[in-house]
């Protein structure tokens, strides 16, 4: 069976990748980092500080989505599967919890995004939409952190100036996405048997909302980081142009992301970067997720 073939039984198709949880590891999260890690810039620290405040309490909708259909899964090595997809996502959480820890302590209303985050996720969305809908939003969000991962680690030489340890944190984080990368789509087509067109809504919902969120609670850091409105202004046009300029960062997104709307479309039709059989080998070695994540940056 490849790795998408249709599943009657409500088994599961296997990955390309093992599921490997990798539980606490050092990214030196307590240092002296700087207020603004990625090369002094403010906008690009504030994207990625933004997405932070936003995994804890997203991780924890995916595992009670994908937990949803356990009960439905008769193999205990695909009930294997959704087990080490909910313990790497709740690796995450923690991770990104002990980093927006460091975002407190600098004025951002971390508890309060995450309270709104967690209204929206579980008061709203889990209490008002079906199992379906929500596994399919799943799907959706981790389609979307998939991508992101394989453009990220691919084109390495965005990151050069980044913190070596909150860079390391991101390619772990990454790293992980992609091996768990099929796991909800799976259970949202073979097991929830979810139609296309619930597929197509919730990829064009989460395309809408995610990046809403990020940009708002971006906006919100700045503030806190006593930029004025005309310096706000000057920081967005330079962080929109990096973002969406030719050969920017989102720019190699597009076709991975437009693939989901092929009727036929599995996760896995993209394999794994090449990088990451360097970053599993130098962590295998070193155990060092920062050393894993030196090992991917261009050499001087």
């Amino acid at each position: 069976m490849t790795a998408h073939d249709l599943s009657t039984s409500g088994q599961l198709p296997e990955a390309q990748l093992p599921i490997t949880v990798r539980e606490g590891l050092d990214f030196g999260l307590d240092g002296d980092i700087p207020r603004h890690w990625f090369g002094g810039d403010p906008f690009k620290t504030r994207f990625f500080d933004a997405m932070s405040t936003l995994f804890p309490e997203g991780e924890r909708f995916f595992i009670a989505c994908v937990r949803d259909y356990k009960d439905q899964i008769g193999d205990p090595a695909h009930k294997q599967i959704l087990l080490d997809f909910a313990r790497q996502e709740a690796q995450h959480s923690k991770v990104h919890n002990a980093f927006n820890h460091r975002l407190s302590r600098q004025g951002v209303k971390v508890d309060k995004i995450l309270a709104n985050q967690r209204r929206n996720l579980f008061d709203i969305a889990r209490k008002t939409l079906t199992k379906g809908h929500t596994l399919a939003i799943t799907a959706a969000s981790e389609h979307i952190t998939a991508l992101m991962s394989h453009t990220f680690v691919e084109n390495r030489h965005h990151f050069e100036d980044a913190d070596p340890r909150v860079r390391a944190m991101y390619v772990w984080h990454a790293v992980e996405e992609v091996e768990h990368k099929g796991v909800a789509f799976d259970v949202m087509q073979q097991v929830a048997h979810v139609g296309y067109w619930l597929r197509v809504w919730a990829l064009l919902m989460v395309s809408i909302q995610f990046p809403m969120f990020v940009f708002q609670i971006l906006n919100h850091m700045l503030k806190v980081d006593g930029f004025n409105r005309w310096q706000r202004w000057g920081i967005w046009l330079k962080g929109l142009w990096w973002l969406y300029k030719p050969g920017g960062l989102m720019g190699p997104l597009l076709r991975p992301y437009l693939a989901w709307y092929k009727p036929g479309f599995h996760p896995w039709d993209a394999g794994a970067p090449g990088e990451f059989q360097t970053w599993m080998q130098v962590m295998q070695q070193s155990g060092d997720p920062i050393a894993a994540s030196d090992a991917l940056q261009p050499r001087a």
